[in-house]
């Protein structure tokens, strides 16, 4: 059985390419409007201070790409990517669960997104 794994330069695009996508197509360019319906739902804040919010958490990931992409301090850019994206899991099971559509799939796909993270992680950058 072959145990080559894909280029590791693969791994880290892969990683960036989700931050990138998530951050820039769906939260900053609006691409995918449900999110400003899950981060509405954040009691105190709600509607008037969500599209704010949604943008903000759009610059984050995508300033996660690029550091993914960068290979600076990685095991300290994955714990940081783990952080921010339980509590990303987090907040939106317990204040907008009625309006994500598959909450255990979400959570099921963003563990199997953090196992990529911590193997890009164990890896130098562009080797």
């Amino acid at each position: 059985m072959p145990t080559e794994l894909p280029p590791f330069w693969l791994i880290h695009v892969a990683v960036a390419a989700v931050w990138l996508y998530e951050g820039l197509w769906c939260k900053l360019l609006g691409g995918e409007p449900h999110q400003l319906r899950v981060v509405e739902a954040v009691p105190e804040y709600g509607p008037g201070f969500g599209l704010i919010l949604l943008k903000t958490l759009g610059v984050i990931e995508v300033g996660l790409a690029l550091w993914a992409l960068s290979g600076m301090a990685p095991l300290f850019c994955a714990v940081v990517q783990t952080v921010f994206l339980i509590m990303l899991n987090t907040c939106g099971l317990l204040w907008a669960r009625q309006i994500i559509h598959d909450p255990a799939g979400m959570v099921i796909k963003n563990f199997a997104f953090l196992m990529l993270v911590w193997v890009s992680a164990s890896h130098p950058a562009w080797t």
